[in-house]
């Protein structure tokens, strides 16, 4: 086999990901410097054994030697190109010094180096037939970075983290690594045949001055080695290593949630208070309405005409409470959808950039999201942070499980994110364990992105969810609703809610778009809950649903009779759940679907996702099948009857995932602690 087909995927990588410095550097010696003063680092020598690697380089006038363990490497993507072709994989340098290494390993061996000049070659070659032109650029996803491709005004190629686009530039097009790599393999076929590489092993010399630089490249194509050699820049934070931290802040924000917030938030207080006694009572008085149904036969599939959606809008007027608005939507499934938009937006962001989240995790990519936002601030962005305090608090004390081993997490998201920037966090409080679970960001009231996703790794790498970048007239909306829970947040607390309620409202300029209704679950307040409910019953052709917590037996009860009426009624719950494997609580519910008919699928992993269709009624937000969603917490979804949101929900979401997701043909072995636990759900789920 031609020695170049096996390193293609090496040169079409580095390309990606060198050429070019970003915004500044975390030098050797710790120190921050501008763009211009950054120097390059150049390796004058290198040496690998099997356990280790080690460079001398030149960094300016300085001299200094490196080096690292083999060990650490971390794949760029698990998906493979081919079965010719290696993953590349990327290491960092554990160590900068200024003397000598004091010995090499017995078995370590000398690396012939090269230089950048082929970079720029191979670069223009590649990348000027798929990157636009146009003020805009490509982002190429990798496992765990996204890069940012495109060229500047003096139509010089730039390359960098999507972190760090310039304000100036946008999105066009996002490829996988995959994707990128077999649609560069022509052109660098031809490109490594020209200059006749024969080298089976050598180090590159990148250029590549970022943050995060990527300055050198080992390349082995006898034994398919492909490493990135990675510059690690240090965060000086306070870390999570202290016993009990997080338990005792935890302690402190329910102590603050019952005491000082009673005095700055009474009303409310008390009145949720009300609301979420009143709803136990009621929720424990139940009845067992599956006896009746034992017996009878589940009917054939109907062919009834589905529900009239122009007159179901109508009615929801009366049964939600709340007009309908108009916008446009574009479903956003997994984190590398959303948070490419996301950073995309954030970062072109010109006036403001307004975040509420349940969860602001303290890992690694939290922490990239939380540096975007602070050096937004600094660049005279306003930048508000709304956090659910015990949200955030419960969030941090579970780590991704591809969070790597070495990271050390700072011990207050909160403090974090204020110290040295310009960032306006708000932290709410928690009276009687109830939360905000809302996520939503708007950027310049122009863009509003709703759904289910928290800002951290699991969202970007991990779990399967779903969000909403939303355009029009129901910004507006979104914007208002933030605003009130902002006001609420701040020191005024009942009265600052009061101020924001009477506030003038900003005008619809248009209706662009097509329908949207916003739909809220707050104490005394079940639209989502009440408009699902009527959704179910009034459905005839197709129900589906999205979620993974099922413990409210009234929906449960709606979807049974559903498809008694020979609805198709489909539900995909996940294999596992941020609790473990298959909830418990979700075990007797699944089981009693699978009795009545209804098709339920297994999503392979976790899913996160919280969407429902109905005969082409569109509901999704942040709310779950769950007592704690639908009566108590406060949530949103946005809801739509038009056929542009159903047919990109359809496409996107529920018929990849019924392709992937095994059906459900027996039912799950119950436990007697089943039972306990379904009870328990109704309360803390």
């Amino acid at each position: 086999m031609p020695r170049y087909r096996i390193i293609y995927p090496l040169f079409l990588v580095t390309v990606l990901l060198c050429g070019c410095a970003t915004r500044s550097a975390m030098l050797p010696a710790r120190e921050q410097v501008g763009e211009s003063a950054t120097p390059v680092m150049i390796a004058l020598e290198s040496y690998r054994s099997d356990a280790k690697f080690f460079i001398k380089y030149r960094f300016g006038e300085q001299i200094l030697y490196a080096g690292g363990d083999w060990q650490d490497r971390l794949e760029l993507s698990t998906a493979p190109v081919s079965a010719d072709y290696a993953a590349p994989s990327m290491v960092p340098m554990q160590f900068h010094q200024q003397e000598r290494w004091d010995a090499l390993p017995n078995d370590a061996t000398s690396i012939p180096i090269l230089g950048v000049e082929q970079w720029q070659l191979l670069r223009d070659g590649m990348l000027r037939a798929v990157v636009p032109a146009n003020g805009k650029g490509l982002v190429v996803d990798f496992e765990f970075m996204q890069y940012f491709l495109y060229y500047d005004q003096d139509g010089q190629f730039r390359a960098m983290r999507l972190l760090d686009k310039p304000a100036a530039y946008s999105v066009q097009e996002r490829l996988d690594f995959v994707e990128f790599m077999r649609s560069g393999r022509p052109v660098l076929d031809s490109f490594l045949r020209e200059r006749g590489i024969s080298q089976t092993e050598f180090i590159f010399n990148t250029g590549d001055t970022g943050l995060y630089s990527l300055p050198f490249l080992y390349v082995d194509t006898e034994r398919h080695l492909l490493a990135f050699i990675r510059n690690i820049p240090l965060r000086p934070v306070t870390t999570t290593t202290v016993a009990g931290m997080k338990g005792g802040q935890a302690f402190g924000h329910l102590m603050y949630s019952h005491l000082l917030n009673l005095v700055q938030r009474p009303v409310s207080s008390l009145y949720r208070l009300f609301f979420v006694v009143t709803d136990t009572a009621v929720s424990t008085a139940s009845f067992d309405w599956t006896a009746a149904l034992n017996d009878k036969p589940v009917p054939a599939l109907s062919d009834a005409a589905p529900m009239d959606l122009q007159q179901w809008e109508i009615d929801l007027d009366k049964i939600s409470g709340r007009p309908l608005s108009s916008g446009s939507v574009d479903v956003l499934v997994d984190g590398s959808a959303f948070f490419t938009r996301l950073i995309d937006t954030v970062s072109s962001a010109r006036q403001s950039v307004h975040l509420q989240t349940y969860i602001f995790d303290n890992d690694d990519f939290a922490l990239e999201i939380a540096d975007l936002l602070k050096r937004r601030s600094a660049e005279g962005v306003e930048v508000k942070i709304l956090l659910d305090g015990l949200g955030t608090i419960s969030g941090t004390m579970s780590n991704s499980p591809s969070l790597p081993a070495e990271y050390l997490p700072p011990a207050s998201v909160r403090l974090y994110l204020e110290s040295g920037s310009r960032v306006n966090v708000r932290q709410k409080a928690n009276p009687w364990l109830t939360g905000d679970h809302v996520k939503s960001t708007l950027i310049d009231r122009d863009i509003a992105f709703v759904g289910g996703m928290n800002i951290g790794r699991e969202y970007r790498y991990d779990w399967h969810d779903l969000m909403m970048e939303i355009r029009g007239p129901m910004v507006d909306i979104i914007d208002r609703e933030f605003n009130l829970a902002w006001g609420h947040a701040g020191p005024l607390g009942d009265l600052g809610y009061l101020f924001a309620q009477a506030s003038p409202g900003k005008d619809p300029v248009d209706t662009d778009g097509y329908p949207l209704r916003l739909l809220l679950t707050g104490p005394g307040n079940y639209e989502i809950y009440t408009a699902q409910l009527e959704a179910i019953r009034r459905a005839q052709r197709y129900i589906y649903i999205q979620n993974a917590y099922f413990t409210d037996d009234s929906l449960l009860r709606e979807l049974v009779m559903a498809r008694r009426r020979g609805v198709d009624v489909r539900v995909v719950i996940p294999m596992e759940t941020d609790h473990g494997p298959i909830n418990r609580s979700n075990v007797l519910a699944v089981n009693l679907m699978l009795k009545h008919g209804i098709r339920v699928f297994l999503y392979p992993g976790f899913s996160h996702v919280k969407a429902a269709i109905y005969d082409g009624w569109v509901c999704i937000g942040s709310a779950n099948f769950d007592r704690l969603s639908l009566r108590i917490n406060r949530e949103l979804n946005i809801a739509s009857s038009a056929p542009e949101v159903a047919g990109q929900l359809l496409e996107r979401l529920f018929e990849p995932d019924f392709s992937i997701s095994p059906e459900l043909t027996e039912p799950i072995p119950e436990r007697w602690v089943d039972h306990l636990v379904e009870i328990i759900g109704d309360y803390v789920y």
